[in-house]
């Protein structure tokens, strides 16, 4: 059936398009103009600032703390200037004055004076100039890599089939991608363990941080590839870390080559990594990054102002890039409920995740995201799990194959959680690619099916996985001209209603329309409240700064 001809005589689809898009045009503007301690660390990586400090601190995080961690008025300035000023005054590369800043044996708010001197700010202007050039061409060298691998290799046909990799560490990591790659997958997805931000401040909280831990099999550098060993530090490097995607970038370029198709790399990153997470996929060719801001702020307890500005930033540079990037299928929000001591019925939850989806998809619009490269997640994971799955399923790839027209969707079995939930998912999957949107085959709508890490034959997933898109194909040609009936309409109209209940919620009371009041009544601090602020100046790290 075509997201149209589904949906005749739901009314609500163009009101909640009118609702969203001023919201998320308010939220972009404040977000370009702000800058937050994940900004300013993705912009010294942007320098070329590289590696650990010698407590073990990324050492970009390092010199932002070191800077600016509790200081909001050098945090607003921003640490491109006067880090560049740093560089001309003790005559040293990024690297090495990082070190030194990290170290303790430099202050950067000595070296801010000076850009009072017009002469000493046109100079660290000059040099500001020159590492964002020189990060640019790599960046684009990355970007033209990929179109002549892409054009040599050949492309696969839609939708990919992804590969959710388990492994904790590099070398494992590597081994695991170049196996799935082998057996036919079209993407491997690598989990970014948690940044050392979100850990203390996490800890701070009196909250469990997700701890990355290596695996049993650590010392294994490449499974049984008959490449050359990796370097010890790199295997045994986080899957998701820059040394980690590197290594595992190289691994797939192997596979893609002996295989004679181009095999895509993504990362799923946590919250307060948007900005970091857009500079490694544009340094490491990330083909695909997992960036949602609303999830951040609903379910990872991230201050909006921090994450909506985090992933503008992060936005831009993967328009750069030519990074593809995932807004998932709206986080769960039941706070409201919470707080009226009642259960909500599922319609009601599902327009709630549409609407905050929307706003993401909007978002990243507004940065300059075209749909070719803005991919959406099609199905809730709590939907699964709901009586009247099958029913409930067509309902939201229906309204999501008409509310986001151009937008290919996404499909991924690691959203829900439980047996019954692994059992259904894969049927369920089927199901939503035989629901089409207009003239092109159904499946071909959906960009990329996730699977599980494979504990079985990895072969066989795959295959299972391209048999189920032949039947969507063919179930889509078979009954392309139905309407919605019985409980998908029922679920659809419910839905549409609650998501358009939400945005009016959000325009009239702010956040507190879907996050609730704090607990007990206190104004508990988010995750990041402390660090965003708006910048005192204009900064724009894509372009030359003001001499």
């Amino acid at each position: 059936m075509t997201g149209a001809r589904a949906l005749e005589g739901l009314d609500g689809l163009d009101r909640l398009v009118a609702l969203a898009e001023p919201l998320a045009a308010a939220w972009a503007a404040r977000g370009h103009a702000s800058t937050t301690l994940g900004v300013e660390r993705a912009i010294l990586r942007l320098f070329g600032v590289a590696g650990l400090a010698r407590d073990g601190r990324p050492l970009a995080a390092a010199v932002v703390d070191a800077h600016a961690g509790r200081r909001p008025d050098r945090l607003a300035v921003g640490l491109g200037l006067p880090f560049a000023m740093a560089m001309a005054e003790y005559d040293r590369s990024p690297q090495d004055l990082a070190e030194h800043v990290a170290a303790g044996h430099l202050d950067l708010s000595l070296d801010a004076e000076l850009l009072g001197v017009a002469v000493r700010r046109t100079e660290a202007a000059g040099i500001v100039r020159d590492l964002v050039a020189a990060a640019l061409e790599r960046i684009d060298a990355n970007r033209t890599a990929r179109e002549e691998l892409v054009r040599l290799l050949g492309e696969p046909g839609r939708p990919w089939i992804g590969l959710a990799a388990g492994s904790a560490t590099a070398g494992e990591a590597a081994g695991e991608a170049r196996d799935a790659a082998a057996a036919g997958a079209d993407l491997v997805r690598i989990a970014v363990p948690a940044g050392r931000e979100l850990v203390d401040r996490m800890q701070d909280a009196g909250l469990e941080p997700p701890v990355w831990r290596p695996g049993e099999g650590a010392d294994a550098a490449l499974g049984g590839s008959p490449a050359a060993p990796l370097p010890p530090d790199a295997a045994h490097a986080p899957a998701g870390s820059q040394r980690g995607l590197a290594t595992i970038r190289a691994a797939l370029d192997e596979a893609a080559a002996n295989r004679r198709g181009y095999v895509r790399l993504a990362t799923r990153a946590p919250a307060l990594a948007a900005p970091e997470q857009a500079v490694v996929a544009a340094f490491e060719r990330v083909d695909v990054v997992e960036a949602d801001p609303m999830a951040e702020i609903v379910l990872g307890g991230v201050d909006p102002d921090r994450a909506i500005a985090d992933h503008a930033f992060a936005h831009r540079l993967s328009l750069r890039a030519g990074t593809t990037v995932l807004v998932g299928s709206g986080p769960l929000v039941v706070a409201p409920d919470l707080e009226r001591g009642q259960s909500t019925d599922t319609a009601t939850l599902a327009g709630r995740a549409l609407a905050l989806q929307l706003l993401g998809v909007l978002l990243a619009r507004a940065s300059g995201l075209p749909p070719s490269r803005l991919l959406v997640g099609g199905l809730p994971g709590f939907i699964v799990s709901e009586p009247d799955a099958a029913a409930r399923t067509v309902a939201e790839i229906a309204l999501r194959r008409a509310l986001y027209p151009g937008h290919e969707l996404v499909l991924d079995e690691t959203e829900p959680s439980g047996e019954a939930a692994a059992d259904r998912w894969p049927y369920l999957a089927a199901l939503a690619m035989s629901v089409r949107a207009g003239g092109q085959a159904p499946a071909d709508e959906t960009a990329l099916v996730v699977r599980r890490a494979a504990t079985t034959d990895v072969s066989s997933l795959v295959a299972d996985t391209r048999a189920a898109v032949g039947v969507a194909r063919s179930a889509g040609d078979a009954f392309s001209r139905g309407a919605l009936a019985g409980p998908a309409r029922a679920h659809a109209q419910g839905a549409i209603r609650a998501a358009i209940e939400t945005l009016e919620a959000l325009a009239d009371e702010g956040w507190r329309a879907v996050l609730g009041e704090p607990i007990g009544g206190q104004d508990r601090e988010r995750l990041g409240a402390d660090a965003v602020v708006e910048r005192g100046e204009p900064f724009d790290p894509f372009e030359a700064p003001a001499g």
